[in-house]
């Protein structure tokens, strides 16, 4: 249990509306992105592999960071904790607006995880701390869930206004005066609050854990790119798994591990956690697709596009609120079961898109996946929180929070390498290309627009027409390796969630 170090006599919905703001920064960043892509690919002219890494660095150095930051936020105080990632998001927002390699994007957008990670343990600790009564908790937990997810819907159409009006550099720079203002708000407003049996500070496990996850994500990448029997792409994912091990077998032998697997034991707890993995392995995933879809095959500006992307918006903000009440009404095996099962279906009308128009095809299907995530999200939030002891639901947080973060990375990671080998290898030469132009447009649809503004017109539409075909392709096999998966974690979580009690 926690304990408040500094008693305030703020109102509690109050301090959620802080912790919301606070929130918002960070998730935002994990898609501001997409919709800037096809500026920044024409700008710094990073290949495939680089552009990914740009996206999803962010995502992937903050997953595994958040035990980290959240029991030395235990041990010295979240608040406090949050107050200096602020600062180290802010100073990195400010470098990568201003990048001008894809290398210092990567670097600067690494050093944003870092801040972001101090961030965000804070921001659900601290929301514990204040709402005790279960009741008001999952009220509270539903306003958080709806920011998170709809902050990562949110990210497009911010990024998409800012791109078009501005450069791709705005989409951080935005982030350093608001910075600047949430500081002092969460000086003031926000309890200090620590934890009285807080874990030791373990700087191997740390390191493990952010070697684990970033050489699964590079092996990844690399074999998808290159195939199974990539040398680079082999040891990556090899010393990933070794590495996750090794932090796995530390953690089930120490008293008090940084990250309390054990939990894992429980199948609720376990459904759960797979529940918001993937919910947001297909949210984040597919809506980097999506934006690119939406600007290069149909020819959207930046702000066009991300405005398609509002049903989304709009239909994660209300399932956030409704969230709570089906809860109490239907229980937990239904929502979270339901949720996955919609959002499976709301993904198999879209096999259906093509290089012509029909948009509102689409408005169904995000509305449907936008209602369908994010209730589930709630469902299972609860679940995680729940289905432990008193004493063990910070452990279970920082779980849930790292799956929300891990999802996204290993969201753009995995259906972006699917993407980008599925593309290359649907992009048959054409006439009247050469080797060099060819090769540069099978790195990405953004590289072969690119390449096609210095072509003769009928070479140029020739070449356009091929890559986004062969964009549409890869975009089917992402889909159905979606549709796959969260189809799957349905049943299962069906089953594993039979015993679960409708409170």
């Amino acid at each position: 249990m926690s304990t408040a170090a500094s008693p305030r006599t703020t109102n509690r919905w109050v301090v959620l509306a802080v912790l919301c703001a606070a929130l918002l920064v960070v998730v935002i960043d994990v898609t501001v992105l997409h919709v800037a892509a096809p500026s920044i690919t024409e700008d710094l002219k990073p290949s495939a592999l680089g552009l990914l890494w740009i996206i999803d660095i962010y995502s992937l150095v903050v997953a595994p960071l958040l035990v980290a930051f959240g029991t030395l936020g235990d041990r010295i105080g979240r608040r406090k904790i949050m107050v200096i990632g602020f600062v180290i998001f802010g100073v990195a927002s400010a470098a990568a607006a201003f990048s001008t390699t894809t290398t210092m994007l990567i670097a600067s957008r690494a050093v944003m995880g870092v801040g972001g990670a101090m961030i965000l343990p804070g921001t659900m600790s601290i929301l514990r701390d204040v709402f005790r009564d279960r009741e008001e908790r999952v009220m509270a937990v539903g306003i958080w869930s709806a920011v998170s997810a709809a902050g990562a819907a949110i990210g497009p159409i911010l990024g998409g206004f800012l791109v078009q009006n501005w450069w791709w550099g705005a989409a951080f720079l935005i982030n350093v005066p608001i910075l600047i203002m949430l500081i002092p708000v969460t000086v003031r407003l926000l309890p200090e609050s620590r934890s009285p049996e807080a874990a030791p500070w373990d700087l191997p496990s740390v390191i493990l854990c952010a070697l684990g996850v970033l050489g699964l994500a590079l092996g990844i990448k690399q074999s998808a790119r290159h195939g199974l029997l990539d040398p680079a792409g082999m040891i990556g994912m090899i010393a990933g798994i070794v590495f996750l091990a090794w932090f796995a077998r530390r953690q089930l032998r120490a008293r008090m591990p940084l990250l309390d697997i054990r939990l894992f034991a429980t199948g609720p707890f376990s459904a759960s956690v797979a529940c918001v993995l993937l919910s947001m392995f297909a949210l984040v995933g597919l809506e980097l697709f999506f934006a690119q879809y939406l600007q290069l095959v149909l020819g959207l500006d930046p702000l066009d596009a991300a405005l398609r992307l509002m049903p989304v918006v709009v239909a994660t903000i209300v399932g956030g609120l409704i969230a709570a009440p089906l809860l109490r009404r239907l229980g937990t095996r239904i929502l979270i079961a339901g949720g996955l099962a919609l959002t499976t279906l709301s993904l198999v009308p879209m096999l259906a898109l093509g290089v012509v128009d029909h948009y509102w095809t689409l408005v169904g299907p995000f509305i449907a996946l936008g209602l369908g995530i994010e209730v589930a999200l709630v469902a299972a939030n609860d679940t995680i929180i729940s289905s432990v002891p008193a004493e063990r639901t910070g452990g279970a947080s920082a779980i849930e929070e790292t799956a929300y973060e891990l999802g996204g990375g290993l969201g753009v990671a995995v259906l972006g390498s699917v993407m980008a080998v599925a593309y290359t290898a649907a992009l048959a030469p054409i006439q009247g290309i050469n080797a060099v132009d060819l090769s540069a447009s099978r790195e990405s649809l953004g590289r072969a627009v690119d390449v096609a503004t210095g072509l003769p017109d009928a070479v140029a539409t020739r070449l356009l027409d091929a890559s986004r075909e062969a964009f549409m392709h890869g975009m089917h096999l992402t889909l159905v390796v979606s549709i796959s998966l969260l189809g799957f974690a349905a049943v299962a979580t069906w089953f594993a969630l039979r015993d679960a009690s409708a409170e």
